[in-house]
């Protein structure tokens, strides 16, 4: 990788940093085609489709007795994996449950309270590679959350992945079907005769699965439409640029559309970090896939006259995952508030959030940090707001009401506080 300087960047490089999209239009016609058809064809559609699209010829769509055999049967090193990553991912999102609350407003008593969807569908992707990982990361918070009914939707296969079945048994899903790509989408979002409609679809996936939730949003709530993987490393001369190289090239290993970007306000650095990437690159079991990420127009080594450049860098670029390297990295998350998920120092590497910290790896990308956060116990509540008035504390809010009230032109607003104070003459009480 060549190190490019953020001063002497050109539209059109900004535009490839900056304006990153997930490839959605350019698919979104089919993927319109694939909703409409399943929508109206049920089964039958995801059948041919799984067919002509994945290779696979699909016998049952509901898998849900293969998983706790799934479960059975993987090694048992995999199988304490998934336990201990679970368990930490469930951990960290019970701490997210907010609790139900009333308090006394001067007489009003209001509170707040929140209450699971009933129903929510989960995309485990699958394609290049089998993410065991995104099941947990989906599925647990639903679970924290108590929602009642918890499906998951994998890409069907000769052979479904064992890893992915026994991470969805130790989740703690109700169901699993095997279809994949924009056709699963669809089949949570409007049911079939195998497949219940959910009330909310999330999980990651590729950009037919992204453009089939843009198309469904509406009919159906989804968590957000995320693009290709992404990260973004602040470093400073106290980094050592072999860890910053290493966490370009695991994010690159994600797909030829990831975006992986490293900005450092030290020349010495940021030329140690491009010449390591290169040999971090090589003999990989997916180094065609990373070579492609790391040669995008999306990606690359940044020198910034200053940190506090390299800082206004990064909070435009707003990423997915950001990675801090630098003296002081908590002074610097602190100038960053557009992240989706931030690792500080050397030690803390993206991957380990990516399985096991805990924190959900589900997260905004294509700058949407700037806006939202990733998957958490909060996808799945509602909140309601409540509240009860006394006659007394209506009586001192009942000028502040009708008042405004009448300065909409609402008069039935204001007439339904003055009713409640007329007395049996209809005669308004001024008490």
């Amino acid at each position: 990788m060549n190190v490019r300087r953020v001063d002497a960047l050109d539209p059109a490089e900004r535009a490839a940093l900056f304006d990153r999209d997930a490839g959605v239009e350019a698919v979104r016609d089919d993927a319109r085609a694939i909703v409409d058809r399943v929508r109206s064809e049920g089964d039958v559609a995801i059948r041919e489709l799984s067919s002509e699209i994945d290779g696979v010829e699909v016998g049952n769509l509901d898998v849900t007795d293969q998983v706790e055999r799934a479960y059975e049967e993987i090694d048992d090193e995999t199988r304490h994996a998934i336990e201990d990553a679970a368990e930490n991912v469930r951990a960290f999102h019970e701490r997210q449950r907010p609790e139900d609350w009333t308090d006394d407003f001067e007489g009003r008593t209001l509170g707040r309270r929140f209450r699971p969807l009933e129903t929510v569908g989960v995309y485990a992707p699958g394609g290049t590679a089998a993410y065991p990982s995104s099941v947990l990361m989906g599925v647990i918070p639903a679970v924290v959350a108590g929602v009642d009914h918890v499906a998951v939707a994998t890409p069907p296969a000769e052979e479904i992945n064992p890893v992915t079945l026994a991470a969805i048994h130790v989740a703690g899903a109700d169901a699993v079907y095997q279809v994949g790509g924009a056709q699963a989408v669809a089949a949570l979002a409007y049911g079939t005769e195998t497949i219940n409609a959910v009330q909310k679809v999330v999980g990651p996936g590729n950009q037919w699965v992204t453009a089939a939730k843009a198309e469904v949003r509406g009919d159906v709530e989804i968590d957000f439409l995320a693009g290709p993987s992404e990260v973004l490393v602040v470093a400073d001369e106290t980094a050592d640029p072999s860890l910053v190289a290493a966490d370009l090239v695991a994010q690159a290993e994600h797909g030829e559309t990831s975006s992986v970007v490293a900005v450092s306000d030290d020349e010495a650095t940021a030329d140690a970090i491009a010449a390591a990437v290169d040999d971090h690159a090589t003999g990989r079991e997916r180094e065609e896939t990373i070579r492609a990420a790391l040669d995008s127009d999306a990606s690359g080594v940044f020198l910034a006259r200053s940190m506090s450049e390299a800082v206004l860098f990064a909070e435009e670029y707003a990423p997915e995952h950001l990675s801090i390297q630098a003296d002081d990295a908590d002074s610097l998350l602190d100038r960053i508030p557009s992240a989706g998920s931030a690792f500080l120092g050397p030690y803390s590497p993206v991957a380990a959030g990516d399985y096991a910290t805990g924190t959900n790896h589900v997260l905004p990308t294509n700058g949407k940090a700037r806006v939202t956060g990733g998957l958490s116990v909060d996808t799945f509540l509602r909140s309601t707001t409540v509240q009860r008035l006394s006659r007394d504390a209506l009586g001192d809010l009942r000028e502040t009401v009708t008042t405004l009230a009448d300065a909409e032109g609402l008069e039935a607003h204001a007439h339904s506080v003055d009713a409640r104070f007329e007395d049996g003459d209809g005669a308004a009480d001024t008490e």
